[in-house]
């Protein structure tokens, strides 16, 4: 095996595949044909060129390879090269405005469009509802950042998105930015036999073991493959657990309908939405599920296994087919 065949052989078994792999498993993968100076030297160089991510140190030292797709977003490779930032763009819109609307934001799409794409002020809308549409947007620029660096998700970057959603500035220590709760939280709601519930978060002291746990389910959801057989249902456990805990004072909403794209994402999957239109049904459906389930704490775990949320899987399935139809639109325009 000539060298420069071993090479497009490292790197395109880095490129395709969404596991990190360490010298001596790239070394076997082309059945030891090279020396380990020689591969570490190519490694060297395709790091320098971004087309490599290195992780650990020494021994524990692994590679993975970074697609030249922006973000890994596969779901575009049927768009032509020159509508791709359209098909974002338009993504991007239709995202912030229905996760602000469904949190009682009154600007329209059309607001929304002209906020981000043309930098105009909407006269007679409040400026918060404007920095809740900007912030909106740059968080879903760090989701598409964090998906292309292919690192697992800590609860830094959760802290990170929270200061972004969270644009109002309130100076108070109970309500932080960028760091878990530090007062009890909870909602009222009405049960499904039509009585008055009052609904508890988790408690704060019991908030950062949950936290792991979501966080666990949500590195492992992007180490595997998510397929669009199993894509919503991986969104919808994300969501709900995640709403279920609040982890934070505010800013849980937006941010569950971010994170919980993050899968689908790194496996070339277009985000899901939640139609702002259906808020009724989706604020109840999370709702119910919440009062049977009861509250969350570090023996009940985030998901319980005696409590399912198969109309809330549904209403998300379904939700689904707006990126759909919009990237189907888009070819259609061809």
């Amino acid at each position: 095996m000539a060298n420069k065949s071993a090479q497009q052989i490292v790197l395109s078994l880095l490129q395709s595949s969404k596991k990190s792999f360490s010298a001596n498993e790239l070394l076997a993968a082309i059945e030891g044909e090279i020396n380990p100076r020689t591969l570490r030297r190519w490694l060297t160089v395709w790091e320098e060129e971004g087309a490599v991510k290195r992780t650990g140190k020494k021994k524990g030292t692994r590679y993975r390879g970074i697609s030249s797709e922006p973000y890994h977003f596969t779901f575009l490779h049927a768009v032509p090269e020159y509508r791709r930032n359209s098909v974002m763009n338009q993504i991007r819109d239709v995202w912030t405005h229905t996760s602000t609307a469904i949190e009682g934001n009154t600007l329209t799409l059309g607001d929304t469009f002209n906020i981000l794409e043309l930098g105009l002020t909407i006269l007679g809308k409040p400026l918060k509802e404007h920095q809740e549409i900007i912030g909106h947007a740059r968080a879903i620029e760090q989701i598409y950042s964090l998906v292309q660096s292919g690192n697992l998700i800590t609860k830094k970057h959760l802290f990170e998105l929270h200061k972004s959603v969270q644009t109002e500035r309130v100076m108070d220590i109970n309500k932080p930015m960028g760091g878990w709760k530090v007062e009890p939280n909870g909602c009222n709601a009405v049960s499904a036999d039509d009585h008055p519930v009052y609904i508890g978060y988790a408690h704060p002291l019991h908030v950062d073991m949950l936290m792991v746990e979501w966080l666990d389910e949500l590195n492992s959801a992007i180490e595997q493959q998510v397929s669009l057989g199993t894509a919503v249902e991986v969104y919808a456990k994300l969501h709900i657990g995640f709403v279920h805990i609040h982890p934070f004072w505010d800013g849980n909403g937006r941010l569950a309908r971010l994170v919980s794209n993050i899968p689908l994402l790194c496996s070339g999957l277009p985000p899901l939405v939640i139609d702002e239109a259906r808020r009724r049904e989706y604020v109840r459906s999370l709702s119910l599920y919440q009062i049977e389930t009861g509250q969350l704490d570090k023996y009940t775990g985030v998901w319980p296994d005696v409590v399912r949320y198969e109309d809330f899987i549904k209403l998300c399935g379904e939700c689904y087919q707006i990126t759909h139809n919009l990237l189907a639109n888009a070819l259609g325009d061809l």
